[in-house]
Order: C-alpha cells, then sequence, then structure tokens
C-alpha cells in the first residue's frame, strides 16, 4: 500500500462495505464526489453474501441474510443495479393436529383453495374472512408507507395523516398488535401465524408495552408497497456483487481487509483511521458515513454507547437430497416450503417461547419458520445438484435471546438445535435425518448460528440483526431530517440502526447519500 494513500482526503468515506454502505457509495459517486469504502474482512457485502457453507458441495447459500422485501425499485433504477429477483410463492403451511389427525393451514394457491383451508382448519368461514380484512388493511398501511422511506422523515401526524385509516392506526402504531390479533382471530393458530411477523429477529411478547413487537411487524408487511418478499437470483451475493459493480464504475475506491478503528472530527473535518495487515493508515474526509452498528459508531467516535442490543434468533442452513414427506397427506411438500413452514408457533406456544425465554431457559417447544429457496431459485444450486434433486432449507429460530448462550455457546447452540429439528420431525413423515446431504467429509449438511455467533462473525452487537430495536418511521426527537444524522454534524449513520434501517433495503444508504448531497449542494 502506498504511503501516501494512507493520508489522501476524500469527499466521504464510508466504514463498512455492507449493502448500505455500497449504495451510499454508489450515489454519492453518481454525484461526482470522491469516496473510499473501507470494509474490514476480505470481501465486500457484509451479512448479505452468498457462500458454499459445505466442504466440497456446490451449492452457494445465502447464508446470513436471504430475502428482499424493502429495497425500493427507486434504487434498483438509480444505480441500475444488474440483478434479478425472483418472487417468491406468498403461501405459508403451519402444521398441526386437530382430532388426533395431522392437519394444517396452507395460504396460498388461489383464493378458494386458501378459503377451503381455513374452513378445513378451522369448521367455518370466520377466519378467513378476519384474514382477509386485517391483511387488507395491512396493505393499505404498505402502499402509503413504503414510499416514505426514500423520503426525509415525516412527522408523527403527516405519516398518520398519509395512511387515513384510524383503526389501521391505532393497531399497528399506538396499540401491542397482541389486542388486534386476539380481538379479530378466534383460532390459536391463526393468530400464531399472523403473529409472527412481529417477532422475527425481535424478543418480544404480543403485548409488550414498548411496541418493539409492532415496529417489526409494520417492517415486514409494508416491503415494496405490498409486503411481499423476493429471492435474488444468484443468492445475496448477487446482489451486493451488483451493488459493489455499481460503485467501482462509479469511480467509488473500495478496499477489503481494512478495519476503521477511530474517527475524529471537529464536525467539519474528519480523520478516520484504520488498520490492515500491514499497520495503519489515515484517510481524511469531508463526510464519514458509517455502515455499523450505534455501538460500533460510538466506540469510533468515543461518544457514550446507546444500551446494549440483543439478538434473539437462531439461523439454520441445511442442504438436503430431497424435501421430507409430511404427515399431513392433503399437502405436497414443495407446496409447504415454498413459502414460509411455520413449526410450533401456536399463538399461545409463542407466548409460553416467550416466557420460559425470559425467565433464562431455552423454550421447551421451540418456535421456529423453514424457508426453502432453492424451489424459488434453483440456480444457488449446482446443476448436479438440481438435477438429482437437492433442495436448500433456512430455518429461523425464534425466542431465543443471546443471554441464554452466555453460559455456553457451543453446548446451548446444540441443545437448542437438536430439539428446534425435533419440533420439525412431529409434522413430517420421515426423520429430517434421513434427508440430510453429507459434505465432502461425510458430515451433514447443517450449520447453526447463535446471536453469539453472528456478533463474532459479523459484528451484529449481540446478534441483533437490526442491530438495535426497530424505530418507527417517522421523525422523532433526535432523529434529524433523515434519521441517519448523528451528534457530529459530518458523522452519519448508514447501517440497519439508522432511523428506517433493518432488513435487505439500501434505505439507510440512500438516505444517508442524500443527506450529504443536500450539505454539499
Amino acid at each position: 500500500m502506498p504511503a501516501t494513500e494512507g493520508t489522501r482526503s476524500y469527499d466521504a468515506v464510508i466504514v463498512g462495505g455492507g449493502h448500505n454502505g455500497l449504495v451510499a457509495a454508489a450515489y454519492l459517486a453518481r454525484a461526482g464526489r470522491s469516496v473510499l469504502v473501507l470494509e474490514r474482512l476480505d470481501h465486500t457485502g457484509g451479512a448479505a453474501v452468498s457462500s458454499r457453507a459445505f466442504a466440497g458441495v456446490d451449492a452457494r447459500l445465502s447464508r446470513y441474510s436471504y430475502l428482499v422485501s424493502l429495497l425500493p425499485q427507486k434504487i434498483v433504477r438509480d444505480l441500475g443495479l444488474d440483478f434479478r429477483l425472483r418472487s417468491r410463492t406468498i403461501s405459508s403451511y403451519t402444521p398441526a393436529e386437530r382430532d388426533g389427525r395431522p392437519t394444517g393451514l396452507l395460504v396460498g394457491g388461489g383464493e378458494r383453495r386458501t378459503r377451503e383451508a381455513f374452513a378445513r382448519l378451522t369448521g367455518g368461514e370466520r377466519e378467513y374472512a378476519a384474514w382477509q380484512r386485517f391483511y387488507g388493511t395491512t396493505a393499505r398501511v404498505a402502499e402509503r408507507v413504503f414510499p416514505t422511506l426514500t423520503e426525509p422523515l415525516p412527522g408523527r401526524d403527516e405519516l398518520r395523516r398519509r395512511i387515513d385509516d384510524e383503526t389501521a392506526w391505532r393497531t399497528l402504531f399506538e396499540e401491542p398488535i397482541g389486542l388486534a390479533v386476539e380481538r379479530d382471530f378466534a383460532d390459536d393458530l391463526v393468530r400464531g401465524v399472523v403473529l409472527t411477523d412481529a417477532l422475527i429477529g425481535t424478543f418480544a411478547d404480543a403485548h409488550d408495552p414498548s411496541l418493539v413487537q409492532n415496529r417489526c411487524f409494520l417492517y415486514h408487511v409494508i416491503g415494496g408497497g405490498t409486503g411481499a418478499w423476493d429471492v435474488p437470483v444468484g443468492g445475496m451475493g448477487a446482489l451486493t456483487d451488483a451493488l459493489a459493480a455499481a460503485a467501482r464504475s462509479a469511480g467509488a475506491v473500495l478496499r477489503t481487509g481494512h478495519e476503521a478503528v477511530r474517527i475524529a472530527t471537529d464536525g467539519d473535518r474528519a480523520e478516520v483511521t484504520y488498520r490492515t495487515a500491514d499497520g495503519e493508515g489515515v484517510a481524511a474526509a469531508r463526510h464519514v458515513l458509517v455502515n455499523a452498528s450505534p455501538q460500533e459508531l460510538a466506540t469510533l467516535t468515543g461518544d457514550l454507547a446507546p444500551a446494549p442490543a440483543e439478538g434473539a434468533q437462531l439461523k439454520v442452513n441445511m442442504l438436503l437430497t430431497r424435501l421430507p414427506r409430511l404427515r399431513d397427506p392433503d399437502v405436497d411438500p414443495r407446496e409447504a416450503f415454498a413459502g414460509t413452514f411455520h413449526v410450533a408457533e401456536g399463538y399461545r406456544q409463542l407466548a409460553t417461547a416467550h416466557t420460559q425465554a425470559a425467565a433464562g431457559e431455552l423454550p421447551a417447544v421451540p418456535p421456529s419458520e423453514i424457508y426453502c429457496h432453492s424451489l424459488t431459485d434453483p440456480t444457488i444450486l449446482g446443476p448436479g445438484l438440481a438435477e438429482r434433486g437437492y433442495q436448500t432449507l433456512t430455518l429461523f429460530g425464534l425466542h431465543t435471546p443471546a443471554r441464554l448462550f452466555d453460559r455456553d455457546n457451543d453446548a446451548v447452540r446444540e441443545e437448542l438445535l437438536k430439539s428446534t429439528l425435533a419440533q420439525l420431525d412431529t409434522h413430517l413423515a420421515e426423520p429430517l435425518e434421513d434427508c440430510l446431504a453429507t459434505d465432502a467429509h461425510g458430515r451433514p449438511c447443517l450449520e447453526a448460528k447463535t446471536p453469539l455467533d453472528l456478533e463474532r462473525d459479523l459484528g451484529l452487537p449481540g446478534g441483533n440483526i437490526f442491530h438495535r430495536a426497530l424505530s418507527w418511521p417517522y421523525a422523532q426527537e433526535g432523529t434529524g431530517r433523515w434519521g441517519v444524522e448523528t451528534r457530529h454534524a459530518n458523522v452519519l449513520l448508514c447501517g440497519a440502526g439508522a432511523v428506517r434501517g433493518g432488513g435487505v433495503s439500501g434505505v439507510p444508504g440512500h438516505n444517508a447519500a442524500m443527506a450529504v448531497l443536500e450539505a454539499t449542494a
């Protein structure tokens, strides 16, 4: 590395080459700004990467994050991103046992089939009608809220006027989501399916007075203005590779293996000290954008750190030689796993799991949900695997906060994985173990990540996939105009911990870039 590179001055230095940092870099470079991206790892993409997780096996898994919902088409168009999305089947399957026989709720396959599935499970039309009303409301909210994510933060009253539905506002923004779930639905299984979107990556009860569960629910149902979830063709790495290419082609300089260790600023100019395998260097900049957690930002600037964040999920990647057969004879496994497969996510089961975890115990019946991305995008499998019917499964376990793993991360991980897969097996006609592929060393193609693993591997504070509790998408005290501002005028937060952060969206990266361009216009 040339000695002069360490002291070169840029219009903007971006700390962290995850997808949001790359979005910001591409926007700023396209606007003619000189941009340097410093990435600690040996590759860009952060958590949104594809990798061969199993030795000698030609399968590229979206290892940490795997679905796209919140990425606005505006960003795709503005940056000319060269990648494709495929719509994942909008469906879910929740197995159950009623009157001593295996059954379940299959949502999808058309209105008639879904209506019949509700009637078969619940014995009438009421729950399906309630489902239609409830998600009709969330669809209208999504249509009105999603476009605001790439605009300056609206005020609370302004967003309320844009939604223009007092019942929806009260349900989602003012009272615990559990009240609406219990008011609108009677069946325990249906209630649980609705509630899960409020709990993914968030450790909360349905009636938590902080409404953190409502914020989580909101971000899960507004994506694209419809709530749809898509799969990037080729895996998540295809998206971040396209972002890196867009940033480079616009003139941004991307440096991997460069770990930022300190930011010094007087509010007008800043210097970022970074470390490489060869020593330290310094880059000067008018603006610094930090694509890392608020905790990491505080460490870099020497500020008081915010309250500790905590993740609450188990992430499991699997490769199977075939999809397992189900105990429910009326459902094809390809239908059941094409959308979201819910396990132990009845309403009472979720409440019990939360109570046990809050008391410091692993849930006796751990809830989880499973996705088969290779049904939507078989290109992630090598030709030989696809031809032989191999499939991937990704499992996302709920209500497993980081604190549960403190005593012995490895031992607790194994215990939780065993009990989680055992719950899945209760709904299968054959053991999942019989369907698992093996790697080049004969080991099962299965890996599990706890919150502590995610903190170690990716720097996520407490393993929190959102960096901290999600924020309401409107202005509040201290949020600034774009929701990315910090107490330092020229240091911005462009990661998931920004207001309107979380998920694979690019929104914080876009908004931080817009804040810089406004300040330097």
